[in-house]
């Protein structure tokens, strides 16, 4: 009766030790832990935890074993090359856990989030957006004929942008170029931009990298700054790199390198 007793209870213990396979491929095992640690990986990138998906990944496994043995078995994995891209994604894998690992330990806070708000927002106060309309054109004389056009009748400069400007997107709209800070153009541009009020058209052409433009600012207004809750995801993302880049800098510093 004992050893009967002692029988059942290595069986009991054995059932899930045996359980904990999910597969084997030609004697060797997948086990439960690993399919689940894939799963887990495949869930932290947006994925849903379910027996389709489980199924999946069992396969895919299989698969992967199936193919890993056929490589090992013929020597593929002996060869220079694999050798070198084995290496290469084993050290790229460690570079980005370590970074995740630092980021997870170091996080971002609310208040260096609202500290960088707070920056950004008073760097824009003060500042302009402005509403422009150019004509493009490839040199100096056409230019100043148009303008020359404009200067008498202002209602013409949307058919002749329309009929003359090489710029596609706003020819077609009259130049129009919508509103826009004056850092979203061009130097020699923007310059000229900021230095019209509204309704002014600018006195000469204005040469860029791109031709030849005649510029008129239709109006002014203060820059509207989004509010925090807009900006959180970039301001949060932007703080995560820079502490990334200044922790990459403090391994490299004490590093040494000959």
């Amino acid at each position: 009766m004992k050893r009967i007793v002692m029988l059942a209870a290595a069986c009991a213990v054995a059932v899930p030790a045996f359980a904990q396979n999910v597969a084997t491929v030609n004697g060797k095992a997948i086990s439960q832990q690993s399919l689940d640690q894939f799963v887990k990986l495949l869930v932290s990138q947006g994925a849903t935890d379910s027996p389709q998906l489980r199924e999946q990944v069992k396969q895919e496994m299989i698969n992967r074993q199936i193919f890993v043995q056929a490589a090992e078995k013929d020597g593929i994995a002996k060869q220079a090359d694999v050798q070198t891209e084995i290496s290469l994604a084993r050290e790229g894998i460690l570079v980005r856990a370590l970074m995740a690992d630092y980021l997870k330990k170091h996080p971002v806070t609310d208040k260096q989030i609202q500290d960088e708000y707070n920056k950004a927002k008073q760097q824009q106060a003060g500042q302009q957006e402005y509403k422009v309309r150019h004509i493009l054109v490839e040199d100096e004389k056409t230019a100043n004929d148009l303008l020359a056009q404009i200067k008498k009748d202002k209602s013409k400069f949307a058919d002749l942008a329309k009929k003359n400007s090489k710029d596609p997107g706003s020819g077609a709209n009259g130049g129009d170029l919508g509103w826009a800070a004056p850092t979203n153009y061009v130097k020699p541009f923007a310059d000229t931009v900021s230095s019209l009020k509204k309704g002014q058209l600018a006195d000469k052409p204005v040469q860029t990298q791109f031709g030849w433009h005649i510029i008129e600012v239709e109006d002014t207004r203060p820059v509207e700054f989004p509010p925090l809750d807009q900006v959180r995801p970039q301001l949060e993302e932007m703080l995560r790199q820079q502490a990334l880049g200044e922790y990459q800098k403090q391994l490299r510093a004490k590093a040494t390198i000959k």
